[in-house]
């Protein structure tokens, strides 16, 4: 949102005192605030989303492939190997779904929806600002007429730029007394619209690392060797890729 005050038609007579108007962009300018932050976090909470189920897409994917790969045909090892971790990967994939359907249902709609309140806001402060506007005209107006010299005439427009004036002051008057009133009110109501959301977020997420926790523990001890540590595996790796380093057909000219 932005807001532009209007500097035409400026009367002498101070109409709104400059302490509501800092009020007045104080509370507005912390609205502005929370509507970019609410933009920018539904935009990352969707983007964080996508990147959760391409990641268990991908890993599918993968298992898929060693599934197909001739290995599993020739070593039954391999192939059980590539089973457990294609069993694996669709459980993955399976929570993962179920978490960002959560997320997406409990979070990022909230956030759209509160969102799509700010455009109505955007216009109720162009409208009191429209109203300042004509109120400041009004009263140019009636200063004018004033400080001329009081003949009938003058006098007839004088009253009749007071009686234009009163109707659009009242105006003006309850629109700001309305906004000062409720966007503080407004600003206030984010803790408690958002706390049963992060709430959610949470929960879906202690829910599904606690189910990779079980579904990753369960696929260790499927293909863990006994006796056999991270270090030992590396060192059995190096001495293989040594053998066929060794082999004329991978040696260098």
């Amino acid at each position: 949102m932005s807001w532009i005050p209007f500097k035409i038609g400026q009367p002498k007579k101070q109409i709104v005192p400059k302490t509501v108007e800092r009020d007045f962009e104080r509370e507005y300018g912390k609205l502005q605030q929370l509507e970019e932050q609410t933009r920018k976090l539904q935009k990352d909470m969707k983007k964080s989303a996508d990147a959760d189920l391409a990641m268990s897409k991908s890993a599918v994917k993968i298992s898929l492939d060693l599934l197909s790969n001739p290995l599993c045909e020739q070593d039954q090892d391999f192939l059980n190997m590539a089973t457990a971790l294609d069993t694996a990967m669709k459980r993955m994939d399976a929570f993962n779904q179920e978490k960002v359907n959560q997320i997406q249902k409990t979070v990022i709609e909230p956030l759209k929806k509160f969102g799509s309140v700010f455009p109505s806001l955007n216009m109720a402060v162009k409208r009191r600002e429209q109203a300042l506007q004509d109120y400041r005209r009004l009263q140019a107006k009636v200063e004018k007429y004033e400080e001329k010299e009081k003949t009938g005439p003058v006098l007839a427009k004088l009253h009749q730029a007071r009686e234009e004036l009163r109707p659009v002051r009242e105006d003006f008057e309850a629109k700001n007394k309305q906004l000062l009133d409720e966007m503080p009110r407004f600003h206030s109501s984010r803790l408690s619209y958002f706390q049963p959301s992060f709430e959610s977020l949470i929960r879906a997420q202690v829910v599904y690392y606690s189910e990779m926790h079980k579904i990753f523990g369960d696929l260790a001890r499927q293909l863990d060797q006994p006796g056999h540590s991270d270090e030992q595996r590396e060192q059995e790796n190096e001495a293989k890729l040594s053998e066929l380093r060794a082999l004329s057909i991978v040696a260098d000219d």
